[in-house]
């Protein structure tokens, strides 16, 4: 299997969607911040300085996952990455997750943050495999299903 990372193109924009809500809607639910930042990922993620990458698989894309810049520092949050159900358990999602660390590094951002469930002890595990430490979560997490936040301090990695 030949998967390859590519950068966003807005053709693209409707699969970001797709695959995002089905994962959101498998899993969990669909948060009215989701809907929105799904629905408009040039605006809300592309325009503020952040990244969208695609799994392409020959000309499918299979998986997604976004880097969105935070507010007043040189770090990024790990977001919205989504593997189509029939290519899960194919390590897609980890070569997302290595994608993004490699660029953060050639980017010198500082860090990357995410917020997870750790009902989703196969992501929690990744994480952790990938060196994603645990770190406190604040009263006004952005998501209401997260109740964890990780962070991967590339400086030391």
């Amino acid at each position: 299997m030949s998967v390859i990372i590519i950068p966003f193109d807005k053709k693209y924009s409707h699969k970001f969607y797709d695959l995002n809500i089905e994962w959101l809607k498998t899993y969990f639910y669909v948060e009215a911040y989701d809907e929105e930042v799904l629905s408009k990922p040039d605006i809300y993620i592309i325009n503020k300085g952040g990244y969208i990458f695609f799994a392409k698989l020959k000309n499918e894309i299979v998986g997604t996952v976004a880097l969105m810049p935070l507010e007043n520092e040189n770090g990024y949050e790990l977001t919205k990455m989504a593997v189509s159900p029939e290519h899960r358990g194919h390590k897609i999602g980890q070569l997302l997750m290595q994608h993004c660390l490699d660029f953060s590094k050639k980017k010198k951002i500082d860090r990357l943050l995410l917020y997870s469930n750790t009902t989703l002890k196969n992501a929690i595990y990744i994480y952790r495999k990938f060196g994603f430490i645990e770190v406190p979560i604040e009263k006004n997490s952005p998501y209401k299903r997260s109740d964890i936040k990780m962070e991967y301090p590339i400086a030391n990695n």
